[in-house]
């Protein structure tokens, strides 16, 4: 494969994640633009709020992996190599990511108040 097809892309991210695929595009895409506002409102990250968001990197990056593990055709006892455990592990990290930020974002827009605002 000379060349990196988008088309090719998109079959296989289907394939992978199946019925997933686009709530999952959907959330990255809204909770991004939902974070972004959020920064240009709070002019800024709320240190407090961050920490707190932080606390679910761990739950999220194993509900990536439970999710990639149940949608897929193979398991963890299936990873050979080393590029099997780079990707599981890549998924852990943005799993792990993802809900920091949509925790923060959450955390921001429901619950921000006076309280999460500088003075």
């Amino acid at each position: 494969m000379k060349e990196l097809d988008p088309r090719i892309l998109l079959a296989v991210f289907q394939e992978m994640l199946g019925v997933w695929l686009w709530p999952l595009v959907a959330v990255a895409v809204l909770g991004t633009l939902a974070f972004v506002l959020l920064l240009v409102r709070d002019r800024g990250l709320r240190a407090r709020r961050l920490v707190g968001a932080q606390v679910l990197a761990l739950p999220g990056g194993a509900l990536a992996l439970w999710i990639m593990a149940s949608v897929s055709s193979s398991g963890f006892a299936d990873a050979a190599g080393p590029a099997d455990w780079i990707l599981i592990a890549l998924v852990f990290v943005l799993g792990a990511v993802g809900t920091t930020i949509v925790a923060y974002t959450l955390a921001g827009w429901l619950g921000g108040g006076a309280r999460g605002r500088r003075a």
